[in-house]
């Protein structure tokens, strides 16, 4: 069973929802550039500092993209341990694979995984990650 480790939310404008965030819930963001697509992380609570996994049991920390036609809506992002195992499994039961940057390809986000956005039976996207390995 794979469980949802991150969620995400698009914006219009990334500063407000920065702002929004951080004064409505005491959320930490981290802004990153273009060449990371403009993304935010948050951080939703303590977070170890190293591995940036949240130290409360069950809480997970999530992030913001910039909303365009296809992505327009809040999603989750479950955890699997092979990303194209699981594509195959969604088209399986009845998914679509979208893909990251190259349709039906996932992509590679240094230090964090391999990552690929579906569609379920119903119409909603969601992201599936491969974390990359921890550190030892």
């Amino acid at each position: 069973m794979y469980s949802v480790v991150h969620f995400e939310l698009p914006f219009q404008d990334r500063d407000r929802a920065v702002d929004f965030y951080t004064k409505a819930f005491g959320w930490k963001a981290n802004k990153l550039g273009p060449e990371m697509g403009n993304y935010v992380t948050v951080e939703t609570g303590e977070t170890d500092p190293e591995t940036l996994v949240p130290s409360q049991p069950g809480a997970i920390n999530g992030g913001m993209f910039e909303k365009t036609k296809d992505a327009q809506y809040p999603s989750v992002v479950v955890a699997v341990d092979d990303i194209r195992q699981a594509m195959k499994e969604v088209e399986e039961a009845g998914g679509q694979v979208i893909g990251g940057v190259t349709p039906g390809e996932p992509d590679d986000i240094p230090g964090v995984g391999m990552y690929c956005a579906i569609s379920d039976t119903e119409g909603n996207r969601i992201g599936m990650l491969q974390p990359a390995p921890m550190p030892s």
